[in-house]
């Protein structure tokens, strides 16, 4: 009979995680990889992600790689599968995790009454589009042979909307922050799409899921990180790594009866 432990063990696996490079992407592809998954992280800046990957693959006795993808290209994206195929094997695990703020900071967080529709189809063309235009080929290749997992990532905003009380004085690496409709529109999107293919691709074997991160510390002043944790059962923001333990569960054997589902690690704000 096959030990408990032995569920989580991820050994022979090919994941995929999109937005490599990023705050959490950096610490799913650590974690897959010390669970013994060849992973291949996906991100904008070529130089980055193979550097990200040579690091990891340093550190595990796995392989890992780097490749430069514009998810927003569907082309792009379908050339990306084909490489990863080939250089590692059949994916088997997703990480649908990237997501933008754009380039132009100022046009990310202006307000509703002057938010432009040209800001928001670009933040919509990644954290939407993008993220069905990955699931589409990763999922579509899992279908295919029967099984495969996918986690994508939403965020608490796409459960609720954001307190604006906690914004007055709260920056984030030295300028004002807040969270505009399109964060909030576009990850709620995230949830719906993630049910959708949960039914869709059930009959495949293919599990998905979505992993809800609440507020994670990443460079926000004390301002910011005291309203926001004086809102969460637990006091606090969460740590990136905080994230890692429920994608390690999606991914695994652990969780070979759950799709569809959202696992919220939000330290309890949306249980008030």
């Amino acid at each position: 009979m096959t030990g408990f432990k032995d569920l989580f063990d991820l050994s022979g696996r090919t994941a995929v995680i999109t937005g490599g490079c990023g705050i959490l992407g950096r610490r799913f592809a650590e974690g897959l990889a010390e669970f013994g998954a060849n992973v291949a992280l996906l991100d904008l800046d070529e130089q980055a992600v193979q550097s990200a990957a040579s690091e990891i693959s340093a550190r595990h006795s796995t392989r890992a790689k780097g490749y430069a993808c514009d998810i927003t290209q569907p082309e792009a994206v379908r050339r990306v599968a084909d490489a990863i195929e080939a250089d590692l094997g059949p994916v088997s695990i997703l990480l649908n995790n990237a997501a933008s703020k754009t380039r132009d900071v100022d046009a990310f967080f202006a307000p509703v009454a002057t938010f432009s529709l040209e800001t928001w189809r670009e933040i919509m063309a990644v954290n939407l589009d993008g993220m069905f235009n990955v699931a589409q080929v990763f999922g579509t290749l899992m279908a295919g042979r029967g099984y495969g997992s996918i986690v994508q990532t939403a965020s608490i905003y796409g459960l609720m909307a954001p307190d604006q009380r906690i914004y007055e004085g709260s920056e984030y690496l030295g300028r004002a922050i807040n969270t505009p409709a399109v964060y909030t529109a576009s990850k709620a999107g995230v949830i719906g799409l993630t049910k959708h293919l949960a039914a869709y691709w059930g009959a495949q074997g293919v599990r998905v899921n979505t992993l809800t991160p609440g507020g994670v510390e990443s460079g926000q002043n004390d301002t910011f990180k005291q309203r926001y944790g004086a809102r969460v059962p637990l006091g606090r923001m969460a740590r990136a790594d905080e994230m890692v333990g429920a994608v390690l569960f999606l991914v695994s054997d652990a969780a070979s009866y759950v799709t569809g589902q959202n696992i919220a690690v939000d330290g309890g704000l949306s249980a008030w």
